[in-house]
């Protein structure tokens, strides 16, 4: 057999392998009867569900997330966590 006919036959069957391959894709094997759903499955509903509510923003917030005695508290800590972080950098390595 020819090289050229052989590459030809070879590059057929990769293009039918992909064809058939990408054709899979567009099937909906998982509503055929029989073959994709078990038996006890739920039914599916009729009509799509409806889009999401993104533009309801929720309610405005009665109280602070944080109350401010709080919010001091946690940053004295995160300072004082810096500075022994600067501090300990800042002293040479002990060999």
């Amino acid at each position: 057999m020819p090289v050229n006919r052989t590459i030809r036959l070879w590059s057929i069957a990769a293009l039918f392998a992909s064809a058939l391959a990408l054709g899979g894709c567009s099937t909906q094997i998982a509503d055929m009867p029989g073959v994709g759903l078990p038996t006890d499955a739920p039914e599916r509903p009729k009509e799509a569900g409806g889009y999401l509510p993104v533009h309801d923003l929720p309610p405005e917030r009665n109280e602070e997330a944080i109350k401010p005695a709080e919010l001091a508290k946690i940053q004295s800590e995160l300072t004082a966590a810096r500075d022994r972080q600067a501090t300990a950098s800042a002293k040479p390595a002990k060999k």
